[in-house]
C-alpha cells in the first residue's frame, strides 16, 4: 500500500546532539555533537507531535558503529606510531608515505584499496570520527523528545516505526542510508537497500530531517535522487530547521540546500509545513 505522506529522519542520535545536562546521561555526553541539532530534533518532534495523524509512515535511520573501525582512531597511528586525533583526514597518499598507517600491517593492503575506491567517486576524504553510536550505547538511542513523539504516532497510527542500521560493516564508511560511500559485494548491507527505497519512492511527500545535513542527510538524499524517477524531486521536502552541519562543513550544508532547491526538492521549516 503506498503511504502519501512519509516521514524520514536520519540518525536523529544522541551522540550527534548538542544536549544540555538534563538530557546526558552522566557522565556520559554526546560523543560528536553537531550545533544546534538538540534545537533541531525538539523542533522536529513538536513538529511530529502536531502533525501525526497525517503521516503515514516514519522511516528512522540510526548510524550504527563498532570502536573497530576504518574510520574511528583505534584503526589508525601516525607513522612514529603514537595514536591518531579524531578529525584527521587521511589520504591513500600519506598511507603510501607512512604518514598514517593502519594499526595491524596485515590491513594494509586491504585499507589502500579502500582509500583508493574512495576517492575515485570523489565524494569524501576520508575522515577519522571520534567514535560515535556505538552499537547499544546511550550515544547509539534517539534523542528523548524525537523517541517520544515517534512513540506516541505509533499508538495513534497503530503502525510501528521502519527502522534502518547502517554503518555497522567496519570497512566502509556509510553516510548514506541507502547504501556505502565504497558498497562491497560481498556485504550486503552495504550495497543499495533496494526495500528502503522502493518504500520512499512510494511517497507522494517526503518530508526529511536529522543530522547531519553536511553528511548524512546530504548522502542519503542525494543517493535517494540519483536513484528516483525523475520529477521524484518535487515530492521532497527538507526540513531546513530540522537539521545542522558538523561544525566546520557549514558551506556543505548551503551547496547541498542549493542543490537540491535547483533539482526542485522543497526547503521548508517545521513553522511553515503544515500537512
Amino acid at each position: 500500500m503506498p503511504f502519501a505522506t512519509q516521514l524520514l529522519l536520519i540518525d536523529p542520535q544522541n551522540d550527534f546532539c548538542d544536549l544540555p545536562a538534563s538530557y546526558c546521561r552522566s557522565p556520559i555526553a554526546p560523543s560528536l555533537s553537531v550545533p544546534g541539532a538538540h534545537a533541531d530534533m525538539q523542533r522536529v518532534a513538536q513538529w511530529l507531535t502536531q502533525h501525526s495523524r497525517h503521516i503515514d509512515h516514519i522511516t528512522v535511520t540510526l548510524d550504527s558503529h563498532h570502536v573497530f573501525d576504518i574510520a574511528h582512531p583505534a584503526f589508525w597511528q601516525q607513522g612514529n606510531g603514537s595514536a591518531v586525533a579524531p578529525f584527521t583526514l587521511i589520504t591513500a597518499e600519506q598511507v603510501r608515505q607512512g604518514t598514517f598507517r593502519p594499526r595491524q600491517p596485515q590491513h594494509l593492503a586491504r585499507t589502500l584499496a579502500y582509500l583508493s575506491a574512495l576517492e575515485a567517486r570523489g565524494r569524501y576524504t576520508l575522515m577519522v570520527w571520534p567514535v560515535h553510536c556505538e552499537i547499544g550505547s546511550w550515544g547509539h538511542g534517539v534523542h528523548a523528545d524525537v523517541l517520544a513523539a515517534c512513540g506516541n504516532w505509533q499508538r495513534q497510527v497503530q503502525r510501528a516505526v521502519h527502522s534502518v542500521f547502517k554503518g555497522t560493516h567496519p570497512w566502509t564508511e556509510h553516510y548514506s542510508a541507502l547504501e556505502a560511500e565504497v558498497p562491497d559485494p560481498l556485504v550486503p548491507e552495504t550495497c543499495l537497500n533496494h526495500p528502503l527505497l522502493a518504500t520512499l519512492l512510494q511517497a507522494q511527500r517526503l518530508v526529511v530531517a536529522g543530522e547531519a545535513s553536511s553528511h548524512c542527510v546530504r548522502a542519503t538524499v542525494e543517493h535517494l535522487l540519483e536513484q528516483a524517477p525523475a520529477g521524484f524531486a518535487q515530492r521532497v521536502v527538507l526540513l531546513t530547521d530540522g537539521m545542522s552541519p558538523v561544525r566546520g562543513f557549514e558551506a556543505e550544508h548551503h551547496a547541498f540546500l542549493q542543490r537540491m532547491q535547483a533539482q526542485g526538492v522543497q526547503l521548508s521549516d517545521t513553522a511553515t509545513l503544515q500537512l
